[in-house]
């Protein structure tokens, strides 16, 4: 019988049009086709204006009051989307995408996040991130943890992510690249491994999530075979 590897978190990546993980180009097209022509119309102007006004102009852009009316023009379930494609089209820098985080709701700084790989190539925007992980709000520490988190954030950071998501009830397959960063990672195993035990301790039940991220931080065999000498 072939040993094989415990089950491991499905990559949000494997869900396609979510804001962060797709690219705004390949984003438009699947949100309109699900809007209604008011709607339609509405992200048609608004990403105009986008493109007509890129960047931070004086203290407000003039296309920053659209993400705050995204969700009653286009739904809620779209709005995230909506969002997005309207920082994208305006090119927002790491300066206006700080200001719509100080300055707007969790729904908007969670846009904000959601856009930061489509915006920011380096990690100057780490310290939005860093924010939101400090938080209790579970929506925006899910978001945190997409992209351009998992390609920034430091290992001891993340590590501390990760177990915030145990504590908080965050699904972990909402981790983007928990499988890679978490690859033996004994530092992860060992912090997982204490949280079991105090859960344990405390008669306190240990979250499933947390043994699908322990059997993560283990290398596969050396050889690559598994218990009973076949391939993996």
């Amino acid at each position: 019988m072939t040993h094989h590897r415990p089950p491991t978190p499905a990559d949000p990546a494997d869900h396609p049009g979510h804001p962060a993980r797709t690219d705004p180009a390949a984003l438009r097209g699947p949100l309109t086709a699900r809007l209604d022509a008011p709607a339609r119309a509405w992200l048609d102007r608004a990403l105009d204006e986008a493109a007509g006004h890129p960047g931070a102009h004086g203290p407000l852009s003039v296309w920053e009051p659209r993400l705050a009316e995204a969700a009653r023009r286009c739904g809620t379930e779209h709005a995230d989307a909506a969002r997005v494609l309207i920082l994208h089209a305006a090119r927002a820098d790491t300066a206006a995408l700080d200001r719509v985080y100080r300055q707007g709701t969790a729904d908007e700084r969670r846009a904000v996040l959601h856009a930061l790989p489509h915006l920011v190539p380096g990690p100057d925007a780490l310290h939005l991130v860093q924010d939101a992980l400090r938080t209790n709000d579970t929506r925006l520490v899910a978001a945190a943890l997409g992209p351009y988190g998992a390609r920034h954030l430091a290992p001891h950071d993340w590590r501390h992510a990760v177990l915030k998501c145990l504590f908080t009830g965050v699904p972990v397959d909402e981790i983007t690249d928990l499988g890679r960063r978490a690859h033996g990672d004994t530092e992860l195993a060992r912090m997982l491994g204490s949280y079991a035990d105090e859960r344990t301790a405390a008669g306190r039940p240990v979250p499933g999530d947390l043994h699908r991220v322990l059997a993560l931080t283990a290398p596969p065999p050396a050889d690559g075979t598994g218990i009973d000498g076949k391939e993996t």
